[in-house]
């Protein structure tokens, strides 16, 4: 699992969130060691990233496990070469070694 620079909970503000108690304990049984609370920052700041655009994962070719033929139904950004891959464009559904499911150019994995 990729980690992300950890932030001194004394630099944190305490929020309250309402959550369904299964929802909790599902929480806490994904989160194992690392505590449901510091697993929730990590899928909330995943989500930020995602959104703002900021998010940039950073895989190689030999993390690519296998590769399925799609098409992009809105404009993607290669994983591994950040080229654009334009609505409409063939592309590859790459299958990571890490579970991820990521958009790839064609050429990006050609020989």
């Amino acid at each position: 699992m990729r980690t992300l620079t950890r932030t001194s909970t004394t630099e944190m503000e305490v929020t309250s969130i309402r959550l369904e108690r299964s929802l909790k304990d599902k929480l806490k049984e994904l989160s194992g060691n690392q505590g449901y609370q510091a697993l929730i920052r990590d899928i909330l700041w995943n989500y930020v990233h995602q959104k703002s655009g900021d998010y940039r994962p950073q895989f190689a070719r030999s993390d690519i496990r296998a590769t399925v033929e799609a098409t992009a139904r809105k404009d993607e950004s290669c994983a591994l070469t950040g080229k654009l891959i334009q609505e409409d464009e063939s592309m590859l559904l790459g299958f990571t070694i890490y579970g991820d499911l990521v958009p790839l150019s064609v050429s990006s994995v050609a020989e």
